[in-house]
């Protein structure tokens, strides 16, 4: 019977929902599959593509809706849906933030893009659109990783969750005190360039500086024409 790709990412997810990450191996999948393990190889080079492909089937619900609506409102939707989709599945964030970082996920850097539309959208400039993105999904990561292993450690009895933990509401103070230094970062950025001198200093540092126009920028700065 031929072995489809769809069917071996199904196999490694149900490996991880059902055992962890840890388990989650090639030899074992092939068992799973009642393959050989070289077969895995025809569908996937490496395990980190592998690793990947599951990370995109756990991302799928984070974009599957249409973006639309205020740049904050957008930030939070996807910071929420990545959460629910990581917590859906066992070591979820984990696994994720591995193929995050290497890379390896489609999906995330559809998710990546969604975020830095939103951060550009609040005012920020490009390089630090892309830095608020990226911050923003390692604090969900990082958040849920931690959420995760409190949990395994409670149902192992090795260290129980106190009963006023509310991790919904922290994990939603956090985001916003993100959103609220996006804001303020933001305002300063368009503060500044309503300043004539900042703009003359900035494009003296991007290499735009024409000497020519230094006396238009130094009357409007002083109120003559």
């Amino acid at each position: 019977m031929q072995l489809h790709k769809r069917e071996v990412v199904e196999a490694a997810t149900a490996i991880l929902d059902n055992h962890g990450i840890a388990d989650l191996t090639m030899r074992r999948l092939a068992r799973e599959l009642d393959v050989s393990p070289g077969a895995l190889y025809w569908h996937f080079a490496s395990k980190q593509q592998l690793l990947g492909a599951v990370a995109d089937r756990i991302l799928a619900p984070v974009c599957a809706e249409p973006d639309g609506g205020h740049w904050s409102d957008r930030i939070i939707r996807v910071g929420v849906r990545l959460r629910d989709a990581l917590r859906s599945h066992t070591d979820g964030a984990e696994l994720v933030s591995a193929s995050f970082a290497a890379g390896q996920s489609a999906s995330a850097a559809e998710m990546l893009a969604r975020l830095t539309a939103a951060a550009t959208d609040a005012g920020l400039d490009p390089e630090q659109s892309v830095l608020a993105a990226r911050t923003i999904v390692y604090y969900v990561l990082g958040f849920t990783v931690d959420e995760q292993a409190r949990l395994q450690w409670d149902a192992a009895g090795a260290a129980a969750i106190p009963p006023a933990a509310d991790p919904d509401r922290d994990f939603a103070v956090g985001l916003q005190l993100l959103i609220d230094g996006l804001t303020v970062r933001a305002r300063r950025r368009r503060s500044s360039w309503a300043n004539p001198d900042t703009v003359v200093l900035a494009r003296q540092q991007q290499g735009k500086w024409d000497p020519r126009k230094a006396t238009v920028h130094q009357d409007l700065s002083s109120g003559r024409r």
